[in-house]
């Protein structure tokens, strides 16, 4: 059976709201998920996981969280990530989702498969359509 993987960084709730209902999406095909902080995720939870969701607000200057997000991102730099099946999503307050963008570039370089090039964000907290959206972004995942 597959494996899924949400590893998330959340200031305020919201990407961790987002997270949750991402794993719900995947749940509906009958995979099991683990959803994890960041803080509490390493390198092996991403080496033995077919599918992957990363999930960072926009923070300062349209970046990733730089104490916890961004050093575990840049740690993954030399995994395989063939076969694998990757989302990123994400909250913001302003801007135009530079963050997302840069981010899904970066993650290409790194041979990650995304499921959505653009990633998925959400401006601040998630009405029911964005959860929806999240859901529907979980099934995707599964589905491959």
């Amino acid at each position: 059976m597959k494996k899924a993987t949400i590893i998330y960084w959340s200031g305020t709730g919201n990407t961790e709201m987002m997270a949750n209902a991402i794993a719900e999406g995947v749940k509906v095909n009958g995979i099991d998920v683990e959803v994890v902080r960041v803080e509490d995720a390493n390198k092996d939870m991403v080496i033995n996981s077919e599918i992957l969701a990363f999930g960072c607000p926009s923070m300062g200057i349209e970046v990733l969280e730089e104490e916890f997000m961004e050093p575990f991102i840049e740690s993954l730099s030399d995994i395989d990530f063939s076969g694998k099946t990757v989302a990123l999503f994400g909250s913001y307050d302003w801007g135009d989702g530079e963050w997302m963008r840069n981010w899904a570039e970066r993650m290409k370089q790194y041979g990650a498969n995304l499921v959505d090039e653009e990633g998925l964000i959400i401006h601040l907290t998630p009405d029911d359509e964005g959860i929806d959206n999240c859901k529907a972004l979980g099934e995707q995942l599964a589905r491959g």
